[in-house]
């Protein structure tokens, strides 16, 4: 297998992680008491794993991080996901400050779903690049 096919088959799994994310995260959402903090948990994954299958795309390495801006200076403009630097904080928090106990304010509902509609963004974006390479 060409190295160029091998770097799609990995770029593929990636998104397919992010989109189970994605799918966990809008399930959540659905639920009568909501763990609104699980639903932003899988979406900030959803858009950490898309960034990596882009980053992956450019054959650029990332460190093991769940900082999405650091993630994001890594990718070339025009392949950025249209996130200002206080959605990818905020997205950042729900992987590291947010997913443990501790004194930090509380997730509501409309924050939830704000969270679940940058992952759906990030996934419209990438997937719009995405869209000329062989993965599916």
């Amino acid at each position: 297998m060409p190295a160029s096919d091998k770097t799609m088959v990995v770029v593929r799994e990636w998104v397919t992680k992010a989109e189970n994310d994605l799918k966990s995260a809008a399930h959540l959402l659905k639920m009568k008491d909501c763990p609104v903090d699980n639903v932003c948990f899988n979406a900030q994954q959803c858009v950490e794993k898309y960034l990596k299958a882009l980053l992956i795309t450019q054959g650029k390495e990332f460190p093991r991080t769940h900082d999405l801006g650091e993630l994001m200076a890594l990718l070339p403009p025009r392949l950025q996901p249209s996130l200002d630097n206080e959605d990818l904080d905020k997205l950042t928090d729900y992987a590291t400050v947010t997913r443990y106990p501790g004194a930090y304010e509380p997730i509501s509902l409309t924050e939830a779903r704000q969270a679940v509609k940058m992952a759906r963004r990030v996934r419209r974006e990438a997937r719009k690049f995405l869209e000329n390479k062989p993965l599916f």
